[in-house]
């Protein structure tokens, strides 16, 4: 129609890839325990949505043994990377500046109790076959990297920043690289230019909501993914669902409400796949199984306390 197009510039394209040569892989958020996993799994079958992460927001200690085993037994099956979160987070304490205007320390660990709390879900999950932790607290990330250093935890865990305290620009997305993480949910409202800012910075991976819960935002980015993509690979495609309310933490009284949103979260991610076709843009997602983030530069792990 006349309209003219924005050129794709060149220095705008990430240079770096997974490790596998892939450039996106995709994630299914708020799986909260194995009834979901397997609502996940089976809709995934139905709708041929290629699953290589599902992520748990309530926490390794809302689960019993026998619960994360056959999470990580299903997962197992299907070549899934299941991601527990860690424990106690000051969003649950007894701190009530989490629930000001300012938030207070929001999620992060409060205390030296809080913080073996997570180093006890760490522990706990890892023993029990999990293979990637979710952090929500610098701290945590530093203590637990410190121990897959030591091998108290295995040397394949991955760990997983939580959006909720995302990184925002460069610097801090590099610092965090630096205390252990292996891949960092950004949050969903930083424009396209902060993806190649922080690319410029550092190469690992990172998440990404495609369509964000109304607590982060709300946000609905599916027609920007291959943009997505192109700026901040290596790129988790997360699945979230605005309009739903919030499951964490989880139990039985919440059971319909997690199933349902479980089975369209599978689905928002069919949509956003078909729309990466019609764009011309479906190629270059890492083989299903793929989990591993590649070298990553750290901190020397003797440093601190």
């Amino acid at each position: 129609m006349g309209h003219p197009v924005p050129a794709a510039e060149a220095a705008d394209t990430s240079p770096h890839t997974f490790p596998d040569g892939g450039t996106w892989r995709t994630e299914i958020p708020s799986v909260e325990g194995p009834e979901a996993l397997s609502e996940v799994l089976k809709e995934s079958t139905r709708l041929d949505v290629p699953v290589h992460r599902v992520s748990q927001g309530s926490g390794v200690w809302m689960l019993r043994d026998d619960e994360i085993t056959e999470m990580v037994e299903a997962c197992a099956e299907r070549s899934v990377e299941l991601c527990l979160f860690t424990g106690p987070r000051g969003t649950w304490d007894i701190g009530a500046a989490t629930r000001t205007d300012s938030g207070g320390a929001g999620p992060r660990a409060r205390g030296h109790d809080a913080l073996a709390g997570c180093v006890e879900d760490a522990v706990r999950a890892t023993e029990l076959g999990v293979r990637c932790l979710l952090v929500a607290d610098e701290g945590v990330l530093w203590t637990l990297h410190r121990l897959r250093t030591a091998g108290v935890l295995p040397a394949d865990t991955t760990f997983k920043v939580s959006a909720l305290i995302g990184p925002v620009n460069p610097a801090s997305y590099a610092l965090y690289e630096r205390l252990g993480a292996d891949s960092l949910n950004v949050p969903s409202d930083l424009a396209l230019a902060h993806l190649t800012e922080i690319r410029r910075a550092s190469r690992a991976p990172m998440d990404l909501y495609v369509e964000t819960p109304d607590d982060l935002g709300g946000h609905v980015r599916m027609y920007e993914t291959a943009e997505l993509i192109r700026r901040g690979a290596p790129l988790y495609l997360k699945f979230g669902l605005s309009r739903a309310a919030g499951l964490y933490p989880y139990g039985a009284h919440l059971r319909e409400q997690a199933l349902a949103t479980a089975r369209e979260r599978v689905r928002r991610g069919r949509l956003v796949l078909d729309l990466l076709a019609r764009h011309g843009a479906g190629g270059g997602m890492s083989p299903l199984g793929s989990r591993l983030p590649g070298e990553l530069r750290r901190f020397p792990a003797t440093e601190g306390n």
